[in-house]
């Protein structure tokens, strides 16, 4: 008899090894895909939504690409991450020599006057009322932003003034996403939303209506909620007024 149990023990072990059960609790967003070095444009993309998928800083990407404000891109457009490498090539008159020098200057303040950073102050404010329910990492993958609990329908709110830049739901994982241009240095990103009421272009103040509270691409409702800085990460903590 105890053989008979013991026996029924291991088969039903066996059995339920060959099914993984998904483990219950926050749905952590991966903040951002692995790199590459080049990526097809497709419908709803935006030069900020597809720099922000892959942890890049839109004027890098634009720079490599050509690509001028107002940052327009196409579908089918074929992005790239990193520039070509130049072969080195021998230097073969002085003329030659001197019209590069004057080129790379010229290219060289170019680059200054078009990319240099409007770096206004910003009043960062919160985004949404509630629980804190996970925490920033810099080295945890998915904890590129804080996850703050709440209701669905509850209101979301610009976390400072700008310029809504993404508005959609083509990021895997995020939901329906607001992104947010504030300056030439700092974006933010809303996801899991419910609903979206601020539209690409939008100009937005701080403390306005963008999107209601959801769980969308998210295992309950929440506001995943980031900030980067050319195009990293950083602790929204930092900035948010203490509570």
């Amino acid at each position: 008899m105890r053989f008979i149990l013991i026996f029924l023990m291991l088969a039903l072990v066996g059995c339920g090894g060959s099914q993984a059960v998904a483990p219950v609790g926050v749905y952590r967003v991966q903040s951002q895909e692995p790199p590459r070095s080049v990526y097809k444009v497709k419908r709803g993309d935006t030069l900020y939504s597809v720099s922000w998928r892959f942890g890049m800083d839109f004027k890098r990407v634009a720079s490599i690409n050509g690509i001028k404000s107002p940052y327009t891109i196409y579908v089918g457009q074929e992005l790239k991450f990193k520039p070509y490498r130049q072969i080195a090539k021998k230097k073969t008159t002085q003329k030659r020599s001197t019209f590069k020098k004057k080129t790379t200057k010229k290219k060289k303040v170019a680059a200054k006057s078009t990319w240099a950073p409007s770096n206004q102050r910003l009043r960062w404010q919160w985004p949404v009322n509630g629980k804190i329910i996970s925490s920033y990492s810099k080295s945890a993958a998915g904890r590129q932003g804080i996850d703050i609990a709440g209701k669905s329908g509850q209101k979301v709110a610009a976390a400072a003034a700008g310029k809504v830049v993404y508005s959609g739901n083509g990021l895997p994982r995020y939901g329906n996403l607001i992104i947010i241009k504030h300056n030439d240095t700092y974006l933010s990103a809303y996801a899991h939303n419910k609903y979206l009421t601020v539209k690409d272009g939008q100009a937005v103040k701080a403390g306005q209506k963008i999107a209601l509270l959801g769980r969308t691409g998210a295992q309950r409702d929440q506001l995943h909620f980031e900030i980067r800085r050319n195009g990293k990460p950083v602790d929204p903590m930092h900035f948010l007024p203490k509570r």
